[in-house]
């Protein structure tokens, strides 16, 4: 994706990553979060802003800050560098509402040919996965490194 993104620092396993969002409210922590959920190569993408004072995640605040495009690239880059390091990962990712899953469906919409470039991409709607179409609407998303 050609979108410029922020530096980003990461923990040794690449399960947690940590970046500074820069904009019109000042300097905000965001994490992103990779979380096996059950199922073998199956992980939760959990993204949101750091609670400074306790280290916590939250991933309902609306930090309106300006640069959404730029963080959502950011969060984009650590799905390729951890699948650099788990190629066979699937990677689930929903908003935590429904108007954040709709930016991210936009946001895969807009950026849906470089995606499918490196990336099977489905939609879940109704309890059953879709091959992802811009102009639908979907419950959450999952993406799969293609094999080189």
């Amino acid at each position: 994706m050609a979108i410029d993104n922020y530096d980003v620092k990461y923990s040794s396993n690449l399960m947690t990553f940590e970046f500074v969002s820069e904009g019109i409210k000042g300097k905000i922590t965001k994490v992103v979060q990779y979380t096996p959920r059950g199922l073998k190569n199956f992980y939760n993408l959990g993204f949101g802003d750091k609670k400074e004072e306790t280290g916590e995640v939250d991933d309902m605040i609306i930090t309106d800050n300006g640069d959404s495009k730029k963080v959502l690239a950011t969060v984009a880059s650590t799905v390729y560098r951890f699948t650099e390091k788990y190629p066979d990962a699937m990677i689930y990712a929903t908003g935590s509402t429904k108007s954040r899953t709709r930016m991210y469906r936009i946001g895969i919409s807009n950026n849906l040919k470089d995606i499918r470039k490196d990336f099977f991409v489905f939609g879940l709607k109704n309890n059953q996965w879709h091959d992802f179409e811009a102009d639908k609407e979907y419950e959450g998303f999952l993406v799969v490194r293609k094999k080189n």
